[in-house]
């Protein structure tokens, strides 16, 4: 971060001048001085070292060759213990061999005496600046990898609970690929980053493309490059993004609708970990971790002839898949609060959430689109709110409608609390049973009745101890009939 204009990056630092020369420790103590810097000198590596254990500097300005040791050998000294100052080295006697050798340590510069002070000075706040710049960085990461991370897998449930377990030990595992399955909208993106920022690479780079969004030959221009001439509008060479992730992650959403041509050079460099731009012959060899995603279901396209099998099984060697929103309806509520919450700092409302109706009707909802839908639909209503609680009136129309087409109007309750109150879970457990025993045990006609998704109902079954309205198919020749008053066909 540069300095502000008529601000040196000097002023306020703390700098260490090391030198068995009192001339020009006075020197360079008045010229930084006079930058707004606080000096203190040391005349040999015994009192640097001192004034290093008695004290935080952010600059040493370090000579080579002092009276008892050489400068080179007390910055190895200071790094070896941690010191976080930035060295600048100064000497005398040109030696390459020196040099080198001081910049690995971790010096950000070497200077050959004599120097001009205005020349150190501009050393010196260069130097500081790449520190502040470095700083900058490492917080922005940090607050990528926060909002991007497993923080970010919002949810109470089991399913998610399961998720967030398994995502931890994949990124620490040096897993080089994986493939995410799930619903459109079910959060695979979110998945993939929160692999790639829970592992020791978040500092590499995360790059992503949707191979349904690009014709063929620009779909592999973007992944693999192209050589200048390679094609009409090539009028220069491109690196493509498996070059540019090198060290970190790629993420091919829509992976199922890759190309086949596409798919046959995607696996050869899942194989040899090495490809060729367009138009090019020279071997590249990369690092990268490749993260695949699909909502289709990959072994029916590979039946089709539609997708490589071999790639299927080159991809599939971490496979994580994620259940639909209508699977974890647990996780609806927390969801439906950190969107409010997100979007409210977003759009610097106060928002604090839905009322107690509304609410309901989202919890309710079955949510066909999943998390993609839940999000638009926050985000409408907090973007039309009017003040600090959303109410049904704030909902979108086709969410009213089926609030009102599963009993409710106007955001009138559909039930009256009692009293002495309810027990949610015994009154959720009651309903899904009059509803399967109205449907005669058919989950689909259930959740109509009940206004949610059939696979809510496959695991609210399960939740709640009802495996008795699990189907049972008649063995051959038997005709099922029905037990204890149940339903044909059905255990009771």
């Amino acid at each position: 971060m540069p300095s502000p204009a008529g601000r040196s990056a000097l002023s306020q630092r703390r700098v260490l001048v090391v030198d068995d020369e009192l001339a020009l420790r006075k020197s360079l103590r008045q010229r930084f001085e006079e930058e707004g810097a606080e000096v203190e000198t040391a005349d040999s590596a015994t009192t640097a070292r001192k004034a290093l254990r008695e004290g935080d500097f952010d600059l040493v300005i370090l000579d080579h060759r002092l009276p008892d040791g050489t400068g080179l050998a007390l910055l190895e000294e200071q790094k070896r213990a941690g010191i976080t100052a930035t060295f600048v080295m100064m000497t005398a006697y040109s030696s390459t061999e020196d040099a080198v050798r001081a910049m690995k340590a971790g010096a950000a510069d070497y200077l050959l005496k004599p120097f001009d002070l205005d020349e150190l000075v501009l050393v010196a706040e260069r130097v500081l600046e790449n520190v502040l710049l470095r700083g900058e960085v490492s917080r922005l990461r940090a607050r990528e990898a926060a909002a991007l991370g497993l923080d970010n897998l919002v949810g109470r449930s089991a399913a998610m609970d399961e998720l967030r377990a398994l995502i931890r030990r994949v990124a620490g595992s040096g897993a080089r690929t994986i493939l995410i399955t799930g619903p459109s909208g079910a959060g695979k993106d979110c998945v993939a980053r929160a692999i790639h920022f829970a592992s020791p690479e978040t500092d590499r780079p995360f790059l992503n493309i949707t191979c349904t969004a690009l014709p063929e030959a620009l779909l592999e221009s973007e992944l693999f490059g192209h050589e200048r001439g390679a094609f009409t509008d090539a009028k220069t060479t491109k690196r493509g993004l498996f070059e540019e992730a090198q060290g970190g992650t790629i993420f091919l959403d829509e992976i199922g609708d890759m190309p086949l041509s596409l798919q046959a050079k995607l696996l050869r460099f899942l194989e040899s970990k090495s490809f060729r731009r367009v138009g090019g012959l020279r071997e590249i060899k990369v690092e990268v971790r490749v993260i695949a995603a699909t909502h289709r279901r990959l072994p029916e396209l590979i039946e089709k002839g539609l997708f490589r099998g071999d790639l299927y099984y080159r991809l599939n060697v971490i496979p994580i898949e994620i259940p639909s929103l209508a699977q974890r309806p647990d996780d609806v509520a927390p969801l439906i609060d950190h969107f409010v919450h997100a979007f409210s700092r977003e759009m610097r409302k106060e928002v604090q959430g839905f009322d107690e109706n509304a609410l309901a009707l989202l919890v309710r909802h079955s949510w066909p689109g999943n998390v993609r839908e839940l999000k638009n639909c926050v985000e409408r209503a907090v973007l039309l709110s009017n003040g600090p609680v959303l109410k049904f009136a704030d909902l979108p129309p086709e969410l009213k409608k089926s609030g009102a087409a599963a009993g409710g109007r106007s955001g009138e309750p559909l039930f009256t609390l009692p009293e002495p109150g309810v027990v949610l879970e015994e009154l959720i457990r009651s309903l899904l049973d009059q509803a399967l025993v109205r449907s005669g045990g058919n989950k689909s006609r259930a959740a109509t009745l009940l206004g949610i998704h059939r696979d809510q109902v496959r695991y609210w079954v399960k939740k709640y101890g009802l495996e008795r309205w699990v189907r049972r198919r008649p063995k051959a020749g038997e005709t099922a009939a029905p037990a204890d008053g149940g339903v044909a066909g059905c255990r009771r």
